[in-house]
């Protein structure tokens, strides 16, 4: 068999549109470890608290619902730029945030590059990989998604001694001017630019980003031949096929939330100190550095094993490190802000915490947003993908906000809740998600507008 190579020059695009997730991971995380010192800087309640670790979560819905439309009719290089420019613009703001509502309308806007962001890298990339590496640098985006989080984790940790929330933001304003001096050298989507009638620098780009003219130009004419060029999104909303592959794209993101992946990210430190431990911090470092480490597996082997035997195995660890961590949390009652937990108990939390960090990070972390970029048919994709990452933040925005109190309070009902839920997801996932490893964007969607059933469209 033929070893698969891939550009150089892909590999590079795909790297610097990528850094928008960098940027997502780092705003997501930054919450943990600083909550407490934003607090007592604002003078914040319980329920501030809660707000302010959500609204950059509903930032991030508006963004993802106008992103869809920007992307459309400016295209996916433009939106990336605009992703990079809120998220410095933001960030500075929030730095030197003079009040409370000041800082809470920076988280805002910070959410909206991060909703952006989480709508246009994932969809660019979808477009500018070839198929047979297309699951690999889809997932490089979910992988700097994982680096900016555990770095962020680091810098609070390291910063915590200075009790300054403020200093703990500088981190993040780096890589959002990297990104866009980056995306200034970005080429337009060759997808995008078929889309929009421009075949001549279409074929341009292929032929800088693919390894040979001939690779190049076959992909161009399946991609002509399958694209209508200038059409209305919406119209495609009359088509039954076009329906379901939009719930199945909202379903598979709802479900990635309904894990209970980013209230553990936002909250693990106030979740071990409940534990016991003494440095919880440490613990979320590890649980950070794990998050970096099973992504790349995840990178390395999602073209090779497939999507669905991944979210199999990654969905049956989430289950159980959630329903064990659960078990424990509810039989033991909470002593003022911590739970009389043995040793022995810690260690087995906390290796449930990893086990539960492996299985997601492995399987719903990068899988989802893969499927989600390649389901999507090319007239209806802006809309559809728009759809799918609106429900992330909207269920994320919710989940969260409503968490803190249950996670300092009934830390085990918690964890039972987001067990039980991953075993529907695995149901869901049985049903009607289909494989598609190996296999084209065009055939995937010459099979959804056949009439297939979901979970064959990528046969």
């Amino acid at each position: 068999m033929q070893k698969k190579e891939i550009n150089f020059i892909t590999i590079r695009v795909a790297f610097i549109a990528a850094l928008a997730g960098l940027l997502f991971g780092m705003d997501t995380g930054y919450i943990n470890g600083s909550l407490e010192y934003i607090a007592e800087s604002f003078h914040l309640n319980e329920v501030q608290q809660g707000h302010v670790a959500s609204i950059l979560l509903v930032g991030a819905a508006a963004g993802a619902l106008f992103s869809g439309i920007l992307s459309k009719k400016f295209g996916r290089r433009k939106v990336l730029l605009l992703a990079s420019a809120i998220f410095s613009l933001a960030t500075l703001i929030s730095i030197f945030a003079p009040t409370y509502d000041v800082f809470f309308a920076a988280r805002f806007l910070l959410g909206v590059g991060v909703g952006v962001a989480s709508f246009i890298a994932p969809l660019y990339l979808s477009e500018i990989a070839p198929k047979e590496f297309r699951g690999a640098l889809i997932g490089m985006y979910q992988l700097m998604i994982t680096i900016g989080i555990f770095l962020v984790f680091l810098t609070n940790s390291a910063l915590d001694s200075t009790h300054s929330w403020r200093l703990m933001m500088v981190a993040l304003a780096i890589p959002s001017v990297l990104m866009f001096v980056g995306c200034l050298t970005l080429p337009r989507s060759p997808r995008w630019l078929v889309l929009t009638g421009n075949y001549s620098e279409a074929e341009l780009v292929l032929k800088k980003i693919r390894l040979s003219e001939e690779e190049a130009m076959k992909e161009f004419m399946e991609i002509k031949e399958t694209t209508i060029t200038n059409t209305n999104p919406f119209s495609m909303l009359k088509h039954k096929f076009f329906i379901k592959v939009i719930f199945l794209g909202m379903g598979l993101q709802i479900f990635q939330q309904l894990t209970g992946i980013n209230v553990f990210l936002y909250f693990s430190a106030e979740i071990f100190e409940g534990a016991g431990f003494a440095n919880p911090m440490v613990s979320t470092i590890t649980i950070g550095l794990l998050n970096v480490i099973t992504t790349v597996l995840a990178i390395k082997y999602i073209d090779r094993f497939g999507r669905k035997p991944i979210l199999y195995l990654g969905l049956v660890l989430v289950i159980i490190s959630c329903l064990v961590v659960g078990g424990i949390f509810t039989s033991h009652h909470i002593v003022g802000q911590s739970m009389n937990l043995s040793a022995s108990l810690q260690w087995v939390t906390l290796v449930s915490c990893l086990v539960f960090i492996f299985g997601f990070a492995i399987a719903m972390g990068p899988v989802v947003w893969i499927l989600c970029s390649e389901i999507q048919p090319a007239e209806g994709r802006d809309l559809g993908i728009t759809a799918s990452t609106m429900s992330n933040w909207v269920s994320n925005a919710i989940i969260v906000n409503f968490s803190l109190a249950f996670v300092l309070h009934s830390p085990g009902k918690v964890f039972i809740f987001f067990g039980l839920a991953s075993i529907v997801c695995l149901l869901f996932v049985r049903l009607f998600v289909p494989e598609t490893k190996g296999v084209s964007l065009e055939e995937i969607e010459r099979n959804l507008r056949a009439g297939k059933p979901l979970a064959k469209v990528g046969r």
